[in-house]
């Protein structure tokens, strides 16, 4: 469903939030949809905080997105390092387990030679 800006502005003057505690410490919300605009069972809801702040101004709307997007690129880059540390670690722990591999292999084969040496 597309909503123009206006009728947002106009739905969230309609919509009515009851706050209720379900388990004390996450608040809950019941949404009471308003009689027009929208089909029966069609409910829009918007975040309590949007329904008391002022509106912003661009300035500050644009600075704030570009801050959380330098937090997300900072983010996404500590994710990377420590994916490239991890697989880095697991790489090791093949070679590891491949050398023990063929180690044991040898070893098993040592003993089969003897076993077949001492029936013989």
């Amino acid at each position: 469903i597309y909503v123009t800006t206006d009728l947002k502005t106009e739905m969230i003057r309609q919509i009515k939030f009851k706050k209720y505690s379900a388990t004390g410490d996450m608040p809950a919300y019941q949404i009471r949809s308003p009689s027009s605009g929208l089909p029966p069972g069609v409910v829009m809801a918007v975040s309590p905080g949007a329904m008391h702040c002022p509106p912003q101004n661009a300035e500050e709307v644009t600075r704030k997105r570009e801050v959380r997007l330098m937090k997300n690129r900072e983010a996404a880059r500590e994710c990377r390092k420590k994916k490239k540390e991890y697989v880095k670690c697991l790489e090791n722990r093949v070679a590891v387990l491949e050398n023990q591999n063929k180690t044991l292999i040898e070893e098993l084969k040592a003993l089969k030679d003897i076993y077949c040496h001492k029936q013989e």
